[in-house]
């Protein structure tokens, strides 16, 4: 398989709202740690966000959020270039664009919840949702400031680790909104044993973020918001 040209541009797909477009879930995919392969659109990290991103739009098209699925060019992070991240900006520069003033989104998967919480910096961004995210030592937590964070992580994960987004999550509390992070039991890295959890919890968080119904999470005592179980 050849590389691709790094010049070359992601593309997005479109869920549509119900009605007058209010707010737009930004869905970001998953990765690698190193590699300029191009992304296909049936690749397994990009196939596995399409019934998230389903299941927003279930839960929340009629309230007027739209849902736009980010296919980044390569496959890697790739430190220093951090192509997806340039992916994710320009994606934003896109919604921002077409939509001034609309509030964003963002959900991600493993590099793409590690994208996610970089480029919540955005001001279109006011929620963030990380599954599984990949969130290394010494990772950052000022992108998130301000931002509601949701981090969900299954207790079997074994390609990211659950330990490390904890440290991240408990990092981020001085500087967002507000953070919360669900242990997803007896689940691993692909979210495959307990599809319909994970369907619920995306589908709560757009509704909660849009302002529409509370989310799971912020009626628990702030000192037990870390570690909720589902």
């Amino acid at each position: 398989m050849a590389d691709r040209p790094v010049g070359d541009a992601p593309s997005m797909s479109v869920l549509r709202a119900r009605g007058p477009v209010r707010a737009v879930t930004l869905v970001l995919h998953g990765g690698a740690e190193a590699g300029l392969r191009r992304t296909y659109p049936w690749g397994p990290a990009y196939l596995r966000m399409l019934p998230l991103a389903r299941a927003v739009r279930w839960a929340a098209a009629g309230h007027g959020v739209e849902v736009r699925v980010l296919r980044n060019r390569v496959r890697g992070w790739n430190e220093p270039d951090l192509h997806p991240v340039v992916d994710a900006r320009w994606a934003l520069a896109r919604i921002r664009a077409e939509h001034p003033g609309i509030p964003v989104f963002l959900l991600g998967h493993s590099m793409g919840g590690r994208v996610a919480l970089r480029v919540a910096d955005d001001p279109a961004v006011t929620a963030v949702c990380a599954l599984a995210p990949w969130t290394p030592d010494g990772e950052p937590v000022d992108g998130v400031a301000g931002r509601d964070v949701v981090i969900a992580h299954g207790t079997l994960d074994r390609t990211t680790k659950p330990a490390e987004s904890y440290t991240f999550a408990w990092r981020a509390r001085a500087q967002a909104a507000r953070v919360a992070r669900f242990e997803v039991l007896a689940e691993g890295h692909a979210m495959l044993c307990r599809p319909r959890v994970w369907d619920r919890l995306v589908g709560e968080f757009a509704l909660d973020a849009a302002g529409v119904a509370p989310g799971l999470a912020w009626s628990a005592d702030p000192d037990r918001r870390l570690r909720l179980p589902l």
